[in-house]
């Protein structure tokens, strides 16, 4: 049996083979794991549970599916869907996890996040983010009509990126003190994330001692998931 890891799938109408393709993730390597965790992300945007957005609805069944077949499965917010919430984990059978985890994977400590958090180079997205992530804000977002928080969404989208656009990418990676910190702070060697779309298994010392951070991909030219099983962890990229 295999944990599965996954995240930045970005899903939308307008890209119906990677929908596609999660929805036979699902069925085959999914429903055949003993979890699956999804670290953010997992839809391009995500404007309140109330969403009657049947794209989204199919997604939530397909989950739902899953869990109730026996496979527990657990959420990270990314910062596309930071909206999702108990009703999502209601209809679906996925448990929302908080922006920092750990978890136990063959006896260590492994922490589980989305990632955006430690992008702390990027001073303009960490106040957009504090913003968004106020319990003030979203209830007076989430007041509003569903068709002005699509539009209001969209408009988010746009703005992202033409702003990712004019901006060097060492500044919207995540900070190399900053991952440190977390990792301290959770007493971990060994860490996950996604947001960044930069697949890959970083080897570094950390209090002179080695650690590991592994970058899970996104959804867009391939698929990208990170499975642990007896034999240890395995990043791994697969056609959509």
């Amino acid at each position: 049996m295999s944990t599965l890891f996954i995240s930045d799938l970005h899903l939308d109408a307008t890209r119906p083979a990677a929908t596609q393709a999660f929805r036979e993730f699902l069925k085959n390597r999914a429903a055949e794991a003993e979890a699956l965790y999804i670290l953010g992300d997992l839809f391009e945007a995500w404007v309140g549970d109330d969403d009657d957005d049947p794209h989204a609805g199919a997604i939530m069944d397909a989950l739902a599916e899953l869990t109730k077949g026996g496979v527990p499965a657990w959420f990270v917010h990314g910062n596309r869907d930071f909206l999702v919430g108990d009703g999502f984990s209601g209809r679906t059978g996925v448990t929302l996890l908080p922006e920092s985890s750990v978890v136990n994977l063959g006896g260590e400590s492994v922490l589980l996040m989305h990632g955006d958090s430690l992008c702390t180079d990027d001073r303009d997205y960490q106040e957009f983010r504090a913003m968004v992530r106020d319990p003030a804000w979203q209830a007076q977002f989430q007041a509003l009509p569903l068709t002005a928080r699509r539009a209001l969404a969209a408009q988010a989208r746009d703005a992202s990126r033409i702003s990712t656009g004019g901006k060097p990418m060492e500044i919207m990676d995540v900070n190399a003190g900053a991952v440190a910190e977390a990792m301290r702070a959770n007493g971990v060697r060994r860490f996950i994330h996604g947001h960044t779309h930069r697949p890959h298994v970083h080897e570094f010392e950390l209090d002179g001692g080695p650690a590991t951070r592994t970058v899970l991909g996104d959804w867009f030219e391939r698929g990208w998931a990170l499975e642990h099983d007896g034999k240890g962890f395995r990043l791994e990229a697969f056609d959509l």
